[in-house]
Order: C-alpha cells, then sequence, then structure tokens
C-alpha cells in the first residue's frame, strides 16, 4: 500500500527506506500521487503521472484542492522516482498546492528528466522560474482579479517562459476575461508562449467564453478541465 494519506487506488506503491540525515535533506511533503489522464493545456488527453505536492501560499477563492494546503506525508526524493518509474508512464506532472515552495522540487525534476521522464510543472507564478530545469515543460499560472490573488504574480518570471511553456488564466466572468485580454496582448504572450484561458469550473459558462475568445480573435486556447468532464470534481482524477 502507499504510505500517502487519501492516496487513490491507481495509486504506485512506495519504496520509502527509513529516514536518515542524509534523505531528510531530500524530502518532499506530499499530498497525493496518482496516474490519470492530463486535463489540461498542449497535453490534455496524455496518460500521466500525478506527484501532488502539499502547502500553497495563496488561497484563490476557487481553489479545488484546499486539501493540499496543509499535512502531506514526507517521502524521498528517490521514492518519488521509484514510484513513477513503475507507473509505466513517461509523462509526469508536479502539482500543488504550489511545488516551487519546497526547494526539493528542483532536485526532483532533474532526477526525473535525468531517467528520462517528461517533466510538466504546474506553478502558480508566484515563485521564481530561474532555477527550473530548462528540459521542464512550465505551466505557470497569472492570477485574475476574480481569484482574489491578483498580486502574487512575479512580472520577472516572463523571462523564464518560452515557446514549450503555457500560461494560464482562470477566468471567473467577463471582467476576469477582459484583464487576461489586456494581460495577454499588451505582454505579447501569443507570440512566444501557448496561451491557455480557462473557466472556472462550475461558474464560468465555457460556451460563453468560447466565443469571447472568437469574438476578439484572441490568439489563445480555451482550457476545459477534461479530467473533470470525465469524472467530476473530486481527488486522484
Amino acid at each position: 500500500m502507499c504510505d500517502v494519506p487519501s492516496c487513490p487506488l491507481t495509486c504506485i506503491p512506495f519504496r520509502n527506506s527509513a529516514p536518515n540525515r542524509k534523505s531528510m535533506d531530500s524530502q518532499l511533503k506530499v499530498s497525493e500521487i496518482f496516474s490519470s489522464i492530463q486535463g489540461e493545456g498542449l497535453w490534455a488527453g496524455f496518460p500521466c503521472f500525478f506527484i501532488r505536492l502539499s502547502g500553497c501560499n495563496l488561497r484563490c477563492v476557487y481553489c479545488d484542492t484546499t486539501y493540499a494546503y496543509y499535512g502531506g506525508q514526507p517521502v524521498t526524493i528517490e521514492s518519488l522516482v521509484f514510484a513513477w518509474k513503475n507507473s509505466g508512464l513517461r509523462l509526469v506532472q508536479l502539482t500543488g498546492g504550489e511545488p516551487l515552495m519546497q526547494s526539493a522540487s528542483l532536485p526532483l525534476m532533474e532526477k526525473l528528466l535525468a531517467a528520462g521522464a517528461r517533466v510538466i510543472l504546474e506553478t502558480n507564478g508566484s515563485f521564481p522560474l530561474s532555477r527550473v530545469p530548462a528540459a521542464v515543460i512550465k505551466v505557470v499560472d497569472v492570477k485574475t482579479p476574480g481569484s482574489g490573488e491578483e498580486q502574487a504574480w512575479m512580472p520577472e518570471n516572463l523571462r523564464w517562459i518560452n515557446s514549450g511553456d503555457q500560461v494560464k488564466f482562470v477566468v471567473t466572468g467577463r471582467e476576469d476575461y477582459e484583464w487576461a485580454r489586456s494581460f495577454i496582448l499588451s505582454h505579447g504572450l501569443h507570440l512566444f508562449t501557448t496561451v491557455l484561458i480557462s473557466p472556472v469550473w462550475g461558474q464560468a459558462d465555457p460556451a460563453e467564453l468560447a466565443r469571447w475568445i472568437l469574438e476578439d480573435r484572441l490568439s489563445a486556447r480555451l482550457n476545459i478541465q477534461f479530467h473533470k468532464v470525465l469524472w467530476g470534481n473530486k481527488k486522484g482524477v
């Protein structure tokens, strides 16, 4: 059995050794691990191994993973890489919470890349991206006013976003959409990276959002949470 609390049945068993001084320096607090279908972005629809880390510095009003704010099981980097290998999946995503709150997330990404993984990092844009390994696919949130965390964005992070990455805006309605549109155009995001615009699940109408994007001829991708379409809004998917 997996030693991460509340881990879904698709979880891979850990090989977690007894803690010692060296391993304590390379541990992360993990909320859950599971295999599922990637639900968002350019990799939507692909099988993916998810590592959800615990802890987040933000409190977005629409957050759907509040259970990852606190707690978590200490797990070594070695054990997480071992679990990913046993999943049989090449694609792996670090998510949260906020992965970059934990410094050991950086060597974890390096170890996964070295082992042959294609690594996606989902981050809220409030931590520097400068030390994230170049080969990692970064999905970076820009928090809209409707999130309640608009001030979290670090402008200097634009320097570290490239054509292989994705910038995501989660919108609560028309005002958030217009704010996101202004941000996209003023920074020329569509010229150097992929832009995702997501409706808040159960709040913003995806069809209406699609109409706004079409009317504006905005170079952005409508980003619907595919995993929720398949299985609903629940843990482990």
